[in-house]
């Protein structure tokens, strides 16, 4: 029973769909059709005047639906499409769509003041033929006395003025127009298929008259206005829009039907007023023109001055004063609180459009506006859908190839309309955008709906590589290498071995390692590395994924980085340690968890890190042994890779092979296959054999050879690790910075 009573109270208070349905609506097929539809059919004839309205209806549709997502995501206050914008994706977007939104509604109250003062043709015309004989020569006699009223009428009464309009267009647009189609046809009794394209001689280009007829579509969100007012914003709010919008595209179909059989081409572009004309009691159509433009005048109007309003109480005015000023509201009536300043401002500027009294070319720069910001919404819904945020929960969902075929339609309408006005608008559209992420602090943007959609499409990228890995991982074969290092910001030769590798052909992630237990000071340890690792990474520009970790020793720790999960779509497949040459401190404990990840399927590489720095980037020395033999194509792989980065673009790769005297003809001519074939794209110049003596060390031969090197890859075994330990990665101390390779399995090279 209370709940049943509250709702009833509810009820009780404020306005349900119907105002929002008929507003829209009002505004969809008010004064700018009754004055342009007719001029669009003589120009384009019946079918391209379908056309046209569908086309329109691409875009006016899926805004009218993403409009109608984004309001039912949370609760809807004043400001209209700004608010809702706004609140919902972030003030740097906000802005810039409302600032497109109130020059286009600005621009809009100016032509729909323009639509009522050509309701008075009819009285000029009689004034004229009088025995007065008084000539009305301009419009503006009769749409800037309209307007002044308009503006104090707005400041007394505020929206209510709406609402007692609506009271007043609805029946009487329902009347004037259902007289228009009751009306028997004049020009053509039937339609016959061979007029169904009939225009005038010299027709105005499709996209032309598109540009001047595009504004009367553009009203779609005019009911938006009623948004504070209303009883069930989150429900009233999509059925009366989209209701409108639909309905809309019926109407205009019937009209166009109508028009092109109560009128030749030529009378339909030579007289706005002809549905008046043809209509019996035709100053019914008269008063409905004045009517209805004085309803999308007063919407249009207020619309825009809560909007920079809106814009003025989020502080995005470069002057705080100018923000104050205009965000003031007048308080006297609690229920109904105006933005006075605003609506002066907005006064002045809809002014000066009326002085200047220019419809067609109002008419093209409001349509560019439009489907700038129509544009805008619709991208921003498909973005959304793909982001899929916990936080964005509307109650109205649309479906996201509606909103990218509404932004795709908007670009192509642009393009085609005004190629320089369009790119110029969508400048500063930018320019403001990149003006406002510097100085608000709310920094909620385009890179938060970006990050939800990156990470959405990474989590489906990972499914997807994750189901098809059927092809052998040797043919196919790329390094995902996992780096675990203490030193992070001791040297920094690991972190730049990873960023080369993973420039162009790899995947490396670079693990800070906090050894010790989980806790409140390591946790908070961790995060501060991070953020310094994320620093020098940003610095350096690199594709290394940084993370830190806890744990209470390097054994737990690479047991737990080897079951991490691939971070790149693909599982990782190399560990990598890092060791200084000069101090060889946790040498011992790479040598006894080597073996730990021979257990696995990983292959292993050591990094031996000297003062030089990888010195000039110049020459990279890899060494094959016939005692390492499936290393070979891991080590001739990873040279390559690092050659990959423009760092090294200007190095060459040298390959030493030392094998016993009776095996180098044979291995020669191994490898000369594998240049001639392209499998091993190297000078053969630049390869090197070396017989094996049993007097001489392979060390010291690497020592002597490769002093002048940058980088030495050298293959070890695991066998000579398990037995030797460290000792496997000393005695190198005549080169520079070397690399220890150990593959699991052969990789091809092809």
């Amino acid at each position: 029973m209370p709940v049943s009573y509250n709702r009833l109270l509810k009820q009780k208070h404020g306005l349900g769909s119907l105002p929002v349905f008929f507003l829209s609506l009002c505004t969809l097929q008010g004064a700018l059709m009754i004055l342009w539809l007719g001029y669009a059919v003589g120009n384009l004839g019946l079918l391209g005047s379908i056309g046209m309205v569908a086309l329109a209806h691409a875009i006016t549709i899926p805004t009218a639906m993403a409009f109608s997502e984004i309001a039912t995501n949370q609760k809807v206050e004043g400001g209209g499409e700004y608010f809702i914008i706004s609140r919902s994706f972030g003030i740097t977007i906000g802005v810039p769509i409302g600032i497109m939104l109130y020059m286009a509604q600005t621009l809009l109250t100016a032509l729909y003041l323009m639509s009522f003062s050509r309701a008075f043709q009819p009285f000029f015309d009689y004034l004229l033929a009088s025995p007065l004989n008084i000539y009305v020569y301009d419009y503006r006699v009769a749409s800037i006395p309209a307007f002044v009223l308009l503006s104090l009428l707005l400041l007394r009464f505020g929206s209510e003025v709406l609402i007692k309009i609506l009271y007043l267009a609805v029946p009487l647009m329902l009347f004037g127009y259902g007289l228009f189609l009751a009306s028997p046809p004049t020009y053509r009794s039937e339609l016959l298929l061979s007029e169904l394209t009939q225009r005038i001689t010299n027709p105005m280009h499709f996209f032309s008259v598109l540009a001047l007829c595009f504004p009367m579509f553009g009203g779609i969100t005019a009911g938006l206005g009623f948004s504070k007012k209303l009883r069930e914003p989150r429900y009233s709010l999509p059925r009366g829009i989209i209701g409108a919008a639909v309905v809309g595209f019926l109407l205009y179909i019937v009209f166009i039907f109508k028009l092109y059989m109560i009128a030749s081409p030529n009378e339909l572009v030579s007289n706005p007023l002809v549905m008046a004309d043809k209509t019996p009691f035709g100053i019914e159509m008269i008063v409905v023109l004045g009517t209805v433009s004085m309803l999308s005048a007063a919407g249009s109007f207020l619309m825009a001055s809560r909007t920079l309003q809106a814009l003025a109480a989020d502080r995005v005015l470069p002057n705080l004063i100018w923000d104050r000023w205009l965000s003031r509201m007048n308080r006297n009536d609690v229920n109904n609180p105006l933005p006075t300043h605003a609506i002066q401002v907005t006064a002045i500027l809809v002014l000066i459009a009326l002085i200047y009294d220019n419809m067609p070319y109002m008419l093209e720069g409001v349509s560019i506006l439009l489907c700038l910001t129509f544009g805008s919404i619709c991208l921003i819904s498909f973005l959304e859908h793909f982001a899929a945020d916990p936080a964005y929960r509307p109650v109205f969902r649309t479906r996201w190839y509606i909103s990218l075929a509404g932004a795709l339609v908007c670009i192509f309408v642009m393009i085609n309309v005004n190629l320089r006005l369009s790119l110029l608008s969508l400048v500063f559209m930018v320019f403001t955008y990149l003006v406002v992420s510097r100085y608000q602090h709310r920094k909620q943007g385009l890179s938060t709906i970006f990050q939800g959609v990156i990470f959405q499409l990474s989590r489906t990228l990972q499914i997807f590589l994750q189901k098809v890995r059927k092809e052998p991982e040797a043919e196919h074969w790329r390094p995902s290498i996992i780096c675990i290092s203490t030193h992070s910001f001791d040297r920094v030769s690991a972190f730049q071995f990873l960023r080369w590798i993973s420039y162009k052909y790899g995947f490396g992630t670079y693990i800070h390692l906090i050894e010790g237990y989980l806790s409140k000071e390591t946790h908070r340890q961790s995060k501060e590395c991070y953020k310094q690792l994320i620093q020098i990474s940003d610095a350096t520009h690199s594709n290394v994924y940084i993370d830190t970790l806890v744990s209470p020793s390097a054994t737990a720790a690479i047991s737990q980085v080897i079951q991490l999960p691939g971070i790149s779509g693909k599982e990782n497949n190399v560990i990598m340690f890092e060791f200084s040459k000069s101090n060889p401190e946790g040498l011992e404990s790479i040598a006894a968890n080597f073996q730990l990840v021979r257990a696995t399927d990983f292959d292993a590489i050591v990094l031996g890190s000297s003062d030089r720095n990888f010195g000039y980037h110049s020459e990279i020395d890899i060494w094959i042994t016939s005692n390492d033999y499936e290393n070979a194509s891991l080590m001739i792989l990873l040279g390559y890779i690092i050659l990959g980065h423009p760092e090294w673009s200007n190095a060459s790769i040298k390959i030493f092979a030392i094998y016993p005297e009776d095996e180098l003809v044979e291995q020669k001519q191994n490898l000369m296959e594998l240049i001639n074939s392209g499998r091993l794209p190297i000078s053969p110049g630049n390869i090197e054999l070396i017989p094996q003596k049993e007097n001489v060390d392979t060390k010291t031969i690497i020592n002597q050879k490769s002093k002048r090197a940058d980088l030495t890859i050298i293959g070890i075994r695991s066998e000579a690790v398990k037995h030797s330990g460290e000792a496997v990665f000393m005695g190198y101390d005549g080169i520079g910075d070397v690399l220890f390779v150990n593959t699991k399995n052969m990789k091809s090279l092809r």
